[in-house]
């Protein structure tokens, strides 16, 4: 690839992320927070992902060595404002049942993940203690996409021998996420969760 179609593409890049930033703030700002307005956001994510050139290995390394996860912030109202970041991951990587404390929207440019979506059985009247059962499994390949509301639980897999590239969109930066709960479904218990790999930009 020469360097003026690299430059042309990251000029296309910048100008795709600010529309999804500054179209899902009007969104936002026009009415509260639901499933509706939420599958709006999430499509127009998918419709990101769907412009594959975008994401190319080229300007987004895989994970090197033995690591599974290369996380890169791509685009970002600021240091409290919705977010998008790209994930480049292995075969082998697994994310432990979790939720997120604020909305979030998943597509695929790239390879499958697959998702399972839990139902918490408890009322989170006990600290630490939460009662997961499996709802469904979801698997997000290209040109499939995934909302999850802040209280919505999930696990990711990544199988079989391929490396996915998936774009990530979150109300806030992922570090400042700092409330986070990650459960353990054969303890029927839960702890804070980190933020796992250091992101990249």
């Amino acid at each position: 690839m020469s360097n003026s179609d690299r430059t042309a593409i990251a000029a296309a890049r910048e100008k795709q992320v600010r529309a999804l930033l500054t179209g899902t703030r009007a969104l936002l700002d026009r009415a509260p927070l639901d499933r509706a307005l939420l599958d709006k956001i999430r499509a127009e994510v998918q419709a990101l992902a769907d412009r594959k050139e975008l994401w190319s290995a080229a300007d987004y390394a895989p994970p090197e060595g033995d690591e599974k996860q290369a996380r890169y912030l791509i685009g970002s109202e600021g240091p409290q404002g919705i977010s998008l970041y790209l994930n480049v991951m292995r075969a082998g990587k697994k994310i432990p049942p979790h939720d997120h404390t604020v909305w979030a929207c998943i597509a695929a440019v790239e390879g499958s993940e697959h998702n399972t979506l839990y139902t918490r059985e408890d009322d989170g009247s006990k600290e630490g203690h939460a009662k997961l059962s499996i709802r469904e499994v979801v698997e997000i390949a290209p040109g499939q996409s995934i909302a999850l509301m802040p209280d919505d639980i999930h696990s990711v897999e990544i199988r079989g021998d391929q490396i996915i590239r998936h774009l990530h969109f979150y109300d806030r930066p992922l570090e400042t996420l700092l409330e986070r709960k990650a459960f353990d479904i054969e303890t029927d218990t839960y702890k804070i969760m980190s933020v796992g790999v250091k992101t990249r930009t």
